[in-house]
């Protein structure tokens, strides 16, 4: 039986750093993720749309979704499903707060909430 991994968390940027229902990028190493403030808690996924790899850092933010901005595909932003534009989702990371910084465990990142692979179809309510 393998031992459970330790989080690294990485330190994404200040707190306050990022205003409400906006987003960042952020890089380390390989990882391109976009971190979002929703006011009462942050959110991070895979920065590349699942559609055509747009920004999802640049898109436009409404409650926990974000739409891309190269086609307005919608992206919920805690199971990284598309729940609009086509079929795809993007990895989830957790997200939280130490020592007055916004710190992301990209090692620990996966699809959904559950870190499961599959389709989004089943997993999102918010579909339709």
């Amino acid at each position: 039986m393998s031992e459970p991994r330790e989080i690294k968390w990485f330190r994404a940027a200040p707190l306050g750093s990022i205003p409400e229902k906006e987003g960042r990028r952020v890089q380390y190493g390989e990882h391109a993720a976009a971190l979002f403030n929703l006011g009462r808690e942050y959110l991070a996924v895979d920065n590349q749309c699942p559609h055509k790899g747009g920004p999802l850092a640049d898109g436009i933010v409404a409650g926990k979704n974000v739409f891309c901005p190269l086609h307005n595909w919608k992206i919920n932003l805690e199971s990284g499903c598309a729940l609009s534009g086509g079929e795809g989702q993007v990895k989830v990371y957790p997200v939280k707060i130490i020592d007055d910084f916004i710190c992301i465990a990209f090692e620990e990142g996966g699809l959904g909430k559950e870190n499961s692979a599959g389709p989004c179809q089943e997993k999102c309510d918010e579909r339709l």
